[in-house]
Formats: structure tokens, sequence, C-alpha cells
């Protein structure tokens, strides 16, 4: 299955979710509306809010609230999204500007809190105590993850398990939330909350190391070459290669992580090609990817079930 398959089973509650963060970009100040619109339209394939609404389909739910939930992990990455740009000095995401490339950096970070304040309101609307506290949570994990981040950069030394500690905290926390968060509104046992947690966790980690891997390859995800080595960002790519590499290759590595930009992207690429960086990567993506697909055996069989476990294993096969 496909990413592609599994969005035709919640096709028409994607629809509900796509027109319901439409409703709620609206503000009456314009450079928010054009700004949330340019960033929410860019492309991407909502595979977090997908997420929300199979697993609540896995544990039967049948009521709205999955398509609220949807939305607001959503609002809540978009809000990510707009700040690591900033961050980042990034121009481009999928394939377009991005927008502080457009309207400026304090803009951005602005519509960005606007984002964000505006997820917590459709929180409240939901009115139950138990998604406010999972939610604001993983918010706030989140934005820890941005700073041990911005700690690491630049920072050749950082080990696997500290990058590792980044992930889970910046990208796989949102996706642990939002799938755990179809059990909780779902009133799903213990049990099965903590699977689609795990599950949600799982994946989150292995999307974001496979993506890592990706920005040493050609892709067709919207990202350029070296990004992630143009920030200083000491991602697994480049911290199995200096494990591995000849020494020589590892110190232009090394070099590279300090000072960052792309002035040794080719050197690099080279030492990562040589070594078994992209394989080693790949293989922990995997590993992860396996976790995510075990921990769904605790929930009943159904197209649901097997659609969240193909697209976990999609998520290390993404084309490249």
């Amino acid at each position: 299955m496909s990413d592609t398959k599994a969005q035709s089973l919640v096709a028409d509650e994607m629809i509900k979710v796509n027109d319901f963060i439409l409703s709620q970009l609206h503000s009456d100040i314009v450079l928010i509306n054009q700004i949330g619109h340019h960033i929410i339209n860019g492309g991407g394939k909502r595979l977090r809010p997908m997420l929300v609404l199979i697993a609540s389909k896995a544990v039967g739910y049948e009521g709205s609230k999955h398509i609220d939930i949807a939305a607001i992990i959503e609002f809540i990455h978009t809000a990510t999204l707009l700040h690591d740009d900033v961050i980042d000095h990034s121009d481009q995401r999928r394939n377009q500007e991005t927008a502080n490339a457009v309207w400026g950096n304090a803009v951005s970070v602005l519509v960005g809190d606007f984002l964000y304040s505006r997820a917590f309101e459709m929180m409240v609307a939901v009115q139950q105590m138990r998604v406010m506290d999972i939610l604001s949570h993983a918010t706030n994990r989140i934005a820890e993850g941005e700073v041990l981040q911005l700690m690491n950069c630049n920072d050749p030394d950082i080990t696997e398990q500290q990058y590792v500690e980044v992930i889970v905290r910046k990208t796989a926390t949102l996706f642990k939330a939002g799938t755990r968060l179809a059990a909780v509104i779902a009133d799903a046992d213990a049990e099965t909350e903590k699977a689609l947690a795990d599950y949600g966790m799982e994946l989150g980690i292995a999307f974001q190391i496979i993506d890592d891997a990706l920005d040493y390859s050609d892709n067709d995800i919207g990202k350029n070459i070296g990004d992630d080595l143009d920030e200083g960002k000491p991602t697994l790519p480049l911290i199995r290669a200096m494990q591995t590499a000849p020494d020589d290759q590892a110190a232009v590595i090394r070099n590279a992580i300090e000072n960052g930009g792309r002035e040794h992207i080719e050197a690099v690429t080279r030492a990562i090609e040589s070594s078994d960086a992209i394989a080693y990567t790949t293989q922990v993506a995997i590993e992860h990817s396996q976790k995510a697909i075990k921990a769904l055996e605790a929930l009943p069989p159904s197209p649901y079930r097997d659609a969240l476990a193909e697209l976990a294993d999609f998520s290390v096969h993404r084309a490249c």
C-alpha cells in the first residue's frame, strides 16, 4: 500500500479536515491569511493528520473529534515549519519559496505564533482535558527539541544517542500525540492507547531519520542536497561516516559540521558514499519502522490497521 492508497481510506474525512483548516486560518489581518494559505496549501501529503484519521478508524471511533484533532496537529506542525525555516535560513520547502523568503523572518515568526495560539483555541473547543494535556505537553517537548537541535549545531562530537533525542522531541513527539489521541477520543483501553502512542513515536523517528538520509541524495521531496550540512547539523549519515570513513575524510566532515556551509558538500558526499553511512542510517530507520508495526499487534485486525503498518513501511522506502 502506498500513501495514496492509505489516503483513499479516509479521503472524505481528509476533505473535512482541509475545510476545517481553511476555516480556522481565517483572520481579519490579511497578511496572516496570505501566509497561512501559502504554507498550508504548499504541498505535502498531510501525513500527520492522515495518521490521526486512520488510527481513529483502527480503534472504531465513530464521532467527529478526530477531524478537529487532525487539524490541530497540522496547525502545530505548520507553526514549527514557519519557525524552522527562519532558524535554518531556508528559502525553499516542498519546491516552493518559504514564507520567510517571501515576507521576511519577523512576519513568519509571528504568523507561526498565530498558528500555535489558534491551535490552542481549537484544543479548548474539543472540551476534553486529556486532549489539552497531551497536546500542550507535546508542544512544549517540540520547543525543547528545537532548542536542543540548535545547541547541537556545529558540534561534530554529537553522539547517535543525542541525535535521536532531538528527533524524539522535535519530530516524533507530534506523531505520537496524534496517534495516541485517536485512542483517547475513542475511550480505548490503556493497552490500546500505549500501542498507538508507541506506533506514532517509532514511526516519527523512522520518518525523520530517512528524511536526514535524503539530504544527501537526489530526491523529490523539495529538499536541496546539503541543506543540513549548510546549517551545521550533525545528522546520522554524518555521524556514521565520521566513525567509518578514513581519517582524512572524517576530518573533512568534521570541519564541515563545525563551519557549516556548502563549500565541502562534494567531498562530504563522497565520504558518505564511500562509507556505509546511508545503508546504516536506512537500517536504523527500518528498525524503528518495524517497532512501529509490532506495536500495532495490540489493535484488532482491519484495513485501517493494515494501512498504519504499511505507512510505517512506506515511510522508510520513500522515493529518493
